[in-house]
């Protein structure tokens, strides 16, 4: 085991546990943020992986993931709007610490890896992540500003 594994254990270690509370446990509001949340634990996790174990298909995955999981809670957000208008969920907190976390990932991988196209890709995917899951976060909590459903 070298230190990418075990970080990545460390990483889904905490943050799974986090998310399998959240998600079994409370209102409607937690369960969907730590949905949200879960995304944002997995991909930098799979991240390390691929560094640990020296499998670039798993920086695919973590690109797939990173596409899709804030689209599904765009989905749950607009599916459950009439439920969750009477609690809207807030969850800045987690969100930055996931954001952080995710930062310091690609940051670290991106260092590992040296300048070349997968750096590129790892630089998408932390863009990608992160973005996604702030105006996630955001459409949980209520939408934008100045902006009005259909």
């Amino acid at each position: 085991m070298n230190g990418w594994i075990l970080a990545a254990t460390v990483e889904l270690g905490g943050a799974g546990a986090a998310a399998l509370w959240g998600v079994a446990t409370g209102p409607l509001s937690r369960r969907v943020v730590a949905q949200n949340l879960a995304t944002s634990a997995v991909c930098p996790a799979l991240l390390l992986l691929a560094q640990g174990y020296g499998r670039p298909s798993y920086v695919d995955l973590a690109l797939l993931m990173a596409l899709l999981g804030p689209v599904g809670t765009l989905v749950f957000a607009r599916l459950l709007a009439d439920d969750l208008a009477d609690d809207r969920p807030s969850a800045w907190g987690p969100t930055w610490a996931a954001a952080g976390l995710s930062a310091a990932v690609v940051v670290a991988v991106c260092v590992a890896t040296g300048p070349n196209r997968a750096m590129v890709k790892l630089l998408v995917i932390g863009a990608l992540l992160i973005g996604g899951n702030v105006i996630a976060s955001r459409a949980l909590a209520g939408g934008f500003r100045g902006v009005r459903g259909a």
